[in-house]
């Protein structure tokens, strides 16, 4: 499997820099609350389905799940703020699940950075693709 071209960015911190080069305003209180509320993970310790859904977002599709692509509002405000548009979110599938599940990956700024979410918007980790 190819590993999606995405950025492998440590922390929050990048993030919020992003959010200040694309004219966003970010307070110190905006900067720990984010850095603190989202952490980091291995692309190797995610489960398979998200590998799978990390791949179907490289090709842009298909996806299964009619939702999947639609802008992700951040109404939980974990991730750092960003102007509406700016994340997206995706179904990682859950095995023996009927519906959708909780688990989720979303994207930001035209895909330069990915969250992966297994509980429904609870908790974001960034997805790091070098380890």
């Amino acid at each position: 499997m190819r590993i999606p071209p995405r950025a492998t960015r440590a922390g929050a911190a990048a993030a919020l820099l992003s959010a200040l080069l694309m004219g966003g305003t970010v307070t110190a209180t905006t900067a720990n609350a984010a850095a603190a509320q989202a952490g980091s993970v291995c692309y190797g310790d995610l489960p398979s389905q998200a590998h799978d859904t990390l791949g179907l977002i490289a090709r842009g599709g298909p996806y299964p799940y009619a939702q999947d692509g639609v802008v992700f509002q951040n109404r939980e405000g974990v991730l750092p703020g960003q102007p509406s548009g700016y994340y997206h979110e995706y179904t990682v599938k859950t095995p023996g699940s009927a519906t959708r599940g909780a688990r989720r990956i979303v994207t930001g700024g035209a895909y330069e950075e990915d969250y992966y979410t297994p509980d429904h918007y609870a908790t974001f980790d960034l997805v790091d693709f070098g380890c």
